[in-house]
């Protein structure tokens, strides 16, 4: 949710024009997160010659677009050509949380009406009503529905407090960060400090990335680590706890800055990296609680630790520089009308590079290397527990049954909220997967957080290097489906898919009697791109069948046994493009009340390929053909003949007659995928799906990447 993107350039001269063009494109980056409206802060007076930094704040509600324009029509009272040595400006995409979408409600917010500090936010301050009662009786104004005023509020507040005894910008933040509960990450800039920023997190992912010509001063920044302090804290108070953690450590021993004479760097803030990586390969990952600051063109890093004891079991001393692995092509649309329509066909490479250097169809030899050396943990587990959210749940559900199959351990799949909300009993010798194509998602980080207090293994599923996720876990697996763009996650499911099966087959390599399933599971995952890539043509006749179900008001999506999680995850795609109502129903429940929907103004789309439950499914289709349903079919080939008389059976049965001729049209309606081993044939089936709900949502003009009210990256709870 939101996305927070800020430059700063040391010693690296640009005329505003293009620094605000950077801001612009850093929140076009992040525009798939989810957003309603938009919003840039940055310094600078128009006047000659020396005078005091103030700061300008254009927002906008709807797209980046709509805030470009804006921008670019406010020339009468920006200068565009002046040109900074040293300049620092935020930028922000909101998705309304509190108070409604609107110019004002927009971020970056300000302290006050002359613009003495902005800042941008991503998360929720849980107890901002209290805040925002107290700086009420000290006098101040508000002027917005938002939990975030009250941030810049405090920091002016606590600004004036502290100002005489000349507070450093990033003690000012610090200070203020202490008194906020709930989830954040926040970006702030002043007119009391010029050419500075400070960045800081607690829930809600930040890096940092790096852009220099000159040589870097370290590629590791020691951290300065504070013992913690209370809301009560003075400021003599909070400066007397730094650096208790081994000896006293200034700014200056600890900053991070170029070798060169004239320190060129340039700074990029930002929520994800497919924001920053057109300009800088270098970035730095911001750990929870730490407190990054820029002044005179260094940074340098603190960080607050609840306790002495988390201090010295889980806080390193330093912020490692890593590198980025992702092209900029990876983000960029190329030939495809969509970022879903690119991800979607992107599956045959994806669902390799998810296999790649893991498995060896020759030896039949499967080695995870993120999570082989705790495996023999694992296999002395009591259960297995696979904890995610919304598709990241589905691709649990997908593989369940096969990870029952050869690991022959109990396997619990839950949903991240409903197993918080329940406190779920958790054992130290219990396994549990926390599944997240962000690793940022906060039900399931929170959950992670909860099992790992109580001793348990916690593995790590996503595709973002470096998430909350992936540093959080005691070992995990990178998914390497590359970039997803779009919010609806597509190439994420098949590979996570992937994933679990791979844990599956390493689980049971030393199982004589599960050779044969093994050897059959590795051939089917061998065959797989060239079989997703058979679905894939298939586009165009998916398309004929969009055009016939788009103006539909609901669609109902049954199957059962492999295919049941394929039936959730394509309900779920359903509702999330279309916006039509959509219900994936396990076909053994049918007679149990979903059967009460059925007619023939129901659409009913019916997942029956060859299975051990496929004369199960057989009969779900006649009980809904005797209702005058129309399904369409998800089948193999070779069943189509099967299905097809089953249907002319049931209509010739069928007591209205007239019903049945008018349906004859519709009754042909068989979308064919390859037949595959049953456990990995929900990779196949779930394809058309994700292609019929992107081509509806275009015909009824929504746009398939940023689908309304939602967001890729769901970072509050």
């Amino acid at each position: 949710m939101c996305g927070i993107f800020a430059y700063l350039n040391y010693h690296v001269p640009a005329p505003r024009r293009e620094i605000l063009e950077k801001l612009i494109n850093g929140l076009k980056r992040l525009e798939y997160r989810g957003y309603d409206s938009a919003g840039v802060a940055f310094e600078g007076s128009n006047s000659e010659g020396p005078c005091e930094c103030c700061l300008e704040i254009i927002k906008q509600t709807g797209k980046v677009a709509a805030l470009e324009k804006l921008v670019h029509e406010s020339k009468d009272s920006v200068d565009f050509n002046r040109q900074y040595e040293v300049h620092v400006g935020i930028a922000h995409t909101r998705w309304a949380t509190h108070g409604e979408p609107s110019p004002t409600n927009a971020h970056p917010h300000r302290s006050d009406p002359t613009n003495e500090f902005a800042l941008v936010h991503n998360g929720i301050i849980t107890n901002y009503k209290d805040i925002k009662s107290f700086l009420t009786q000290k006098g101040h104004v508000f002027e917005t529905e938002t939990d975030t005023e009250v941030v810049a509020k405090l920091i002016k507040h606590l600004y004036d407090t502290h100002k005489d005894s000349k507070i450093k910008f990033r003690e000012l933040v610090e200070l203020t960060v202490a008194q906020l509960e709930g989830a954040y990450a926040i970006a702030v800039i002043s007119k009391h400090y010029p050419g500075d920023i400070v960045a800081t997190r607690r829930g809600s992912p930040l890096l940092i990335g790096v852009k220099s010509k000159n040589k870097l001063s370290t590629d590791h920044i020691p951290v300065v680590i504070s013992k913690g302090h209370s809301k009560t804290d003075s400021l003599e108070d909070y400066r007397g706890y730094l650096g208790s953690s081994g000896g006293r450590r200034t700014d200056e021993e600890t900053e991070y800055h170029t070798t060169g004479p004239e320190k060129e760097i340039e700074y990029f803030f930002a929520s994800d990296a497919s924001a920053i990586i057109e300009h800088t390969d270098q970035v730095i990952y911001l750990e929870e609680n730490d407190v990054a600051a820029v002044h005179d063109g260094a940074l340098n890093i603190h960080q607050a630790a609840t306790s002495l004891d988390k201090l010295d079991k889980q806080t390193q001393t330093f912020r490692e520089i890593s590198t980025l692995k992702v092209a900029i092509e990876q983000i960029m649309k190329g030939n495809f009308k969509s970022y879903m329509q690119k991800e979607i066909f992107e599956q045959p490479e994806s669902v390799v590079n998810t296999m790649r250097g893991r498995i060896n169809f020759e030896t039949n030899k499967v080695v995870l290397g993120g999570i082989k050396d705790y495996m023999n943990e694992v296999r002395r587990c009591r259960r297995l527990l696979f904890i995610a959210c919304g598709t990241s749940y589905h691709s649990a559900v997908a593989t369940r049954q096969l990870l029952e199959e050869l690991t022959e351990l109990p396997v619990m799949v839950e949903l991240a909220s409903d197993f918080l909300d329940r406190s779920t009993p958790i054992f130290r010798d219990d396994v549990c997967f926390f599944i997240s194509q962000s690793g940022e998602t906060a039900d399931t980080l929170n959950a992670l957080r909860y099992c790992k207090q109580r001793g348990a293994l916690v593995v790590g599923i996503t595709n973002v290097v470096g998430s909350s996720i992936s540093r959080e876990s005691n070992c995990g697996v990178h998914v390497n489906a590359g970039p997803e763009i779009g919010v609806a996650s597509t190439k994420a499911y098949t590979s996570q898919f992937i994933a679990l099966v791979l844990f599956g087959l390493m689980m049971s390599e030393d199982r004589i009697s599960l050779q044969k399933r093994r050897q059959e599971i590795i051939q089917g995952l061998k065959e797989l791109p060239e079989k997703i890539k058979n679905v894939l043509t298939m586009d165009d006749r998916i398309l004929q069948l969009a055009k016939e179900l788009h103006s539909e008001k609901s669609l109902l999506v049954m199957g059962r046994g492999f295919n049941y999680a394929t039936c959730l995850e394509g309900a779920l795609k359903i509702k999330e493009l279309t916006y039509m109502h959509s219900e994936g129903i396990l076909a053994g429940e049918l007679k149990h009340g979903p059967l009460a929907l059925v007619d023939e103004a129901m659409p009913v789309l019916m997942v029956c390929t060859r299975d051990n439950v496929f004369t199960k499914c057989v009969n779900a289709l006649q009980q809904v053909k005797a209702r005058h349903g129309v399904p369409v079919i998800i089948c193999n080939p070779e069943d189509v003949d099967v299905l097809m008389e089953e249907n002319n059976n049931s209509s010739q049965s069928a007591q209205n007659q007239k019903v049945g001729q008018e349906a004859d049209s519709k009754r042909q309606r068989t979308i064919e995928v390859p037949q595959m081993i049953d456990c990995l044939q929900g990779i196949l089936s779930i394809i058309p799906m994700q292609l019929l709900s992107m081509h509806i949502a275009e015909l009824r003009g929504h746009d398939v990447d940023c689908p309304r009210n939602l967001a890729k990256s769901v970072t509050v709870e």
